[in-house]
Formats: C-alpha cells, structure tokens, sequence
C-alpha cells in the first residue's frame, strides 16, 4: 500500500492510500472461508462450500468487510508514523480520477487534526475577585429572604397596596376589539412589578375587593407580543379579592421549618451563617472562573476541528431533545435547530482543547488530597457526612465529577495566578442576585 498525506486547511488533512488487489482478494477469500465454517449452505457441510458457491452468496459483504479493514489498516499505520493526533473520524472517499487498472484501488481519507498550540500570555488580562465578609447583616438579609419566601396572604377589606396578593378579572381592547393575550378571569398576582406593566399594576392599587373600573395603558415599544407594542388598549378590570401578605415570625416554629429540629434560634443563625458563607464562596469562585474562563480563550484564539464542533452540536441537540421530552413537548411539532447550538458548542470545543494543553504543560490533574477535600466539602451538608464521603468514593460517576472539579479548579488556580487580578467589593444583594427591598 503506497500513502501519502497533503494539507487541505490548517486543521484538515488529506491521506491518499492504495490498496493492493492481490492483498485484499486474499483477505477476501480468507474471510469467506472462516464465514464457510458457521454459514449454513444448503447441500454442503459446515465448512466444505466451495468459494464459488460462497462469493455468490456473501462475495459483496466480504469484499466490503475487507475493504474497510484495509483502508483502516493503512489509515492507522501512516497516522501513527507521522504522529498524526486525529480529532474525529476520516472521510472515506474512493478517488474519482484514479486510472483503472487491475492493480489497486485508491481512496482519500479526510480527517481534521487537533491544533498544536502553545497556551497564550495572560499577563495583561485584568480579572476582579469580588469580596464580600459575611457578617450578622448578611446572615439577617438571608433570614428576611427565607421569611419572605414563606410568606403566607390572608383576605383584607382595605384596598390593594405593594407586595398584596390579588385575584382579577381582567379584558383588554384595542380598538374596541378584544386581542390575543388580553384577557383573564380568576388571575392571580402579586403586586411586586414581577408580573405585569407597571401602569396596570397601578391601576390595581387602591382598589378593594368587589371594584371594578376601566382604564387606558399604552404598551411599552419593546414589549415582547410585538403585535401590542406601542399600541393603546381599554381595559375592564374587577378586582375579586385582595390579599394581605403576613410574614413568620422569626421563632421556634419558624426554625423548625428550617431544619432545626429543637426550633433552637441560634442554632438557626449558625447554619443560615455556614449555609451563607458556602454559598457566598461558591458565588465568589463561579465569577472568577467564568472571567478565567474568558480570558484562557482571549489569549488562545485557535483554529477549531468541526468535527468536534458537530460531535458537540449533536451531544447538546440530545439533550435539549431529551429534555422537551421530561416535559411533555412533542419534538415533532417544536423542532430543535442545529444553529441554536453552534456558538456555545464552538466555546465548549476551544475549552476543552485549551484545558487539555495547560494541564499538560501545567501538570494540573487533580490530586488525591484535592478529590477528598472537595468530597468532605459537599458532604458538609448532609447530617451524616462520613457516610456521605463513603457513598461518594463508591460512586466511581460521583468520584470522576469530583476529580473533574479539582482539575478544573487548578486550571482556574493557574489562570489567576498569571492574570491581573484586583479586589472589588460587592454588595450582598448584587452577589446574591436578590432584591434590595
């Protein structure tokens, strides 16, 4: 077999390879020889069928067989004496200006290779590691968030105001006729500005269970229904009943809600504070890592392998296909597109090709010591760790994830270490993603 390999892009490679007739007609008949001893031949003993009798009936799956045996072959032997590193698998083309004869048979085996890269300079890439002291403010803001997701409403005569829960009958017009999405009967909302525009929410307030009224609202030009941007409807409003909101009181009964047992206060305040500093951390390193992560590809724009792309885009469509499924769409009326995925999928391939090589030259695979750590981490939260730290180390899924983190966490680690990084203190509602109020 004669090979040779040529340059088609800088990632893609084309490997011409020659099969030799005489080589591949003897791999053929040595295939349907062995096929002869398990085959059943009408007339014919398990392995006394003639060859001839043997190509009528199985001549084309043997020759395809050892076809693609050979050109594997030959494609696996010049990969590894030019060192080829392969991403993905070849196209197999048979050349189509290739001169008949009675000799060999040429093909082309398209492939793409990995980039060889050196890992870029981060010297100048500017990183802000928010700090924020969990202090007995913070642990009292969670506290009042914990409430406030325990609110309970009850009925009240008085009119609606902030944070009041309400029922409404609502229909909208514009120009005297009703349109799509305008109209509701026994709706429920809160008053908070989270549901509705804000002009109809004030057009809500101060009015008590049993009132109706009608009233104008001009739709914002960016509201999402464009069919009503910017457009002037009438609305009939009857509020149906109004609803005070009633906060727990921060006592035995409330803590008991939270897990503690012995509705002990303090006790409360200490696991809210350990519970809060947890995931004041994990807040903390999830933004140094995306900025990490921005500034590895900044300093490593290299060519990218479509095959892995495609591989990815096929990996995400499954699942964003198996995920419609759990919820009950039907994926042959809500198609999911190759193109939804393209971008993050090219962003997932750079990574994984620039983590690869840093933890190469950085020997960054996670240390036993560093797995343990993690897995006595994440064990904290359980009531009884130990068990959980052995539950996880017999979980071979579990034990990968967290030798995966670690690894991740060193590259992270190895960024910053090379970046600019600055402090910036960060305020506990901006950190939190909550709301001031």
């Amino acid at each position: 077999m004669e090979n040779t390999a040529q340059d088609i892009n800088p990632l893609e490679r084309r490997l011409d390879i020659s099969v030799p007739l005489d080589a591949l007609n003897a791999a053929i008949d040595e295939r349907l020889r062995r096929m002869s001893r398990s085959v059943k031949i009408s007339g014919f003993r398990p392995g006394k069928a003639p060859l001839s009798i043997m190509r009528q009936q199985y001549g084309a799956k043997a020759y395809g067989d050892a076809l693609e045996e050979a050109v594997k072959t030959a494609f696996g032997k010049i990969v590894t004496e030019r060192q080829l590193n392969v991403a993905g698998y070849p196209r197999i083309e048979p050349k189509p200006d290739q001169e008949a004869n009675d000799k060999t048979l040429e093909f082309s085996a398209v492939f793409e290779v990995f980039p060889e890269f050196v890992p870029g300079d981060l010297s100048s890439a500017r990183i802000e590691r928010p700090v924020l002291e969990v202090t007995d403010v913070e642990v009292d803001k969670t506290i009042a968030i914990l409430r406030r997701q325990r609110v309970r409403y009850t009925p009240t005569e008085r009119g609606a105001a902030r944070d009041d829960r309400v029922v409404i009958d609502f229909c909208g017009r514009r120009n005297g006729e009703p349109f799509e999405g305008g109209s509701a009967e026994d709706f429920h909302f809160v008053l908070d500005g989270k549901v509705m525009l804000p002009d109809f929410e004030a057009a809500v307030e101060g009015m008590k269970a049993g009132e109706s009224k009608t009233f104008d609202l001009v739709f914002p030009q960016d509201y999402p229904a464009q069919h009503m941007a910017g457009e002037t409807a009438s609305f009939e409003l009857t509020v149906k009943e109004v609803m005070a909101p009633t906060l727990p009181e921060v006592d035995a009964e409330f803590a008991r809600t939270l897990g503690v047992k012995d509705g002990d206060i303090a006790k409360m305040r200490a696991e809210v504070e350990g519970n809060l500093r947890r995931e004041v951390k994990k807040r903390i390193e999830s933004r140094l890592k995306e900025q990490a992560l921005e500034a590895l590809l900044d300093a490593n724009p290299i060519p990218l392998p479509q095959t892995l792309i495609d591989v990815e885009i096929r990996k995400m469509m499954e699942n964003a296909r198996h995920n419609l499924e759990t919820r009950g769409v039907d994926n042959k009326q809500f198609q999911v597109r190759t193109e939804w995925f393209a971008e993050r999928a090219r962003r997932r391939v750079a990574l994984s090709l620039v983590f690869d090589e840093v933890i190469k030259i950085g020997d960054l695979r996670a240390r036993p010591e560093q797995v343990r750590a993690l897995i006595e981490e994440a064990a904290e939260t359980y009531e009884t760790p130990q068990e959980m730290v052995k539950s996880m180390y017999a979980n071979a899924r579990a034990l990968a994830d967290m030798e995966s983190a670690a690894t991740e966490s060193n590259v992270i680690a190895w960024t910053l270490e090379r970046a600019q990084v600055t402090e910036k203190p960060v305020a506990f509602e901006e950190l939190m993603g909550v709301s001031p109020a």
